[in-house]
């Protein structure tokens, strides 16, 4: 055991793509339990597109980090020393731990995890917020029908890639939208969807209206930018679009260019009844239960499949997120601290 804590702070705010620059790797003392509090040993830790967003001083759903202070994410972490009365020393728990190896947590937030029940990762991806992102959103607001047309950008990360395997098991069927044919051979011959569509393909716009002759009735938007350009001629009358993210223009420095094209997609969603629906996903947090039921079932009978993309070392975080935000990982990239 090490009194020493590595962590990884926001050293400023970035215009544009964030590099190195923008992070710096300090150590400290290891942060102590007082009553009522566990010390945690930080294992993994997710890497997230909404982390983009927290970079950021601009107005949003959270409050950004402050420069200076830890970047924060989800860990699975073990209790190393305990003063709570609901946890003891040797669990394992998923929490919001930060892009660290030690955190302080007062119980809050805090999730006990079955290692015996599935690997501790899931816990970042298909049964954490990535997963139910992807249950929540697509139930809720996208409600696919059997024989409807669901399309999904960002379609092998861990929001995506469950999408469509929900949306098959609704009855629906799936389109994945993906960089490479690495990716879109993936979602075919792996996770089963229907059809998949390279968005980097110079023929993108009329391969996707080939992937869909009879239109699309759920569009689950994680990209935005050209994506969405492609995808909104193809929207059947009443079609639902649950925005998740626009990963796309998260590290825009300027608005895109013109036209206007704002009049075209009001027009759609008048003359075509769009239901558009913005989510975070703790609007649903009274579903994390029967999320976590579902979805850990199915993972346990082999009904969906999820893909980890793994970086060893704390230090290579920040080289990790910036491949995220670029789309170089290939399913839930997470980091695996020690």
């Amino acid at each position: 055991m090490t009194n020493v804590n590595r962590r990884i702070v926001l050293a400023a705010r970035p215009h544009g793509e964030p590099n190195a620059s923008h992070f710096r790797l300090e150590e400290t003392r290891m942060p102590v339990a007082k009553a009522g509090e566990v010390l945690l040993a930080n294992h993994y830790l997710s890497l997230d597109p909404y982390m983009r967003g927290r970079m950021s001083a601009a107005k949003s759903y959270a409050e950004p980090v402050a420069i200076g202070d830890t970047m924060v994410g989800a860990t699975v972490a073990e209790v190393i020393e305990s003063q709570h009365p609901d946890y003891r020393v040797g669990e394992t728990v998923v929490g919001f731990g930060g892009w660290q190896d030690f955190a302080v947590s007062d119980g809050r937030g805090l999730r006990r995890l079955d290692p015996e029940a599935a690997p501790v990762t899931t816990a970042l991806g298909i049964l954490g917020m990535p997963g139910m992102t992807a249950y929540t959103g697509l139930l809720n607001i996208g409600q696919p029908k059997t024989g409807e047309t669901v399309v999904v950008a960002a379609a092998t990360g861990p929001v995506g890639s469950l999408v469509g395997q929900i949306a098959k098991r609704k009855g629906a069927r799936a389109v994945g939208i993906a960089g490479g044919p690495e990716k879109c051979a993936f979602l075919r011959d792996t996770l089963g969807f229907d059809a998949a569509v390279d968005h980097r393909a110079e023929d993108f716009p009329d391969a996707l209206a080939a992937a869909c002759p009879d239109g699309i009735d759920v569009y689950f938007e994680n990209v935005g930018g050209a994506v969405f350009d492609a995808v909104l001629p193809l929207l059947n009358n009443f079609a639902r679009i649950p925005v998740c993210g626009l990963v796309s223009g998260y590290n825009a420095t300027e608005l895109p260019p013109g036209p206007d094209r704002v009049p075209v997609l009001m027009r759609a969603i008048l003359s075509k009844r769009l239901h558009v629906q913005g989510f975070i996903v703790w609007d649903f947090a009274a579903q994390e239960s029967a999320f976590l039921q579902d979805v850990g079932a199915w993972l346990r009978e082999g009904l969906v499949v999820h893909r980890e993309d793994i970086v060893d070392g704390l230090e290579k975080a920040p080289d990790a997120f910036a491949g995220l935000l670029q789309g170089r990982n290939f399913g839930k990239l997470i980091v695996r601290i020690r």
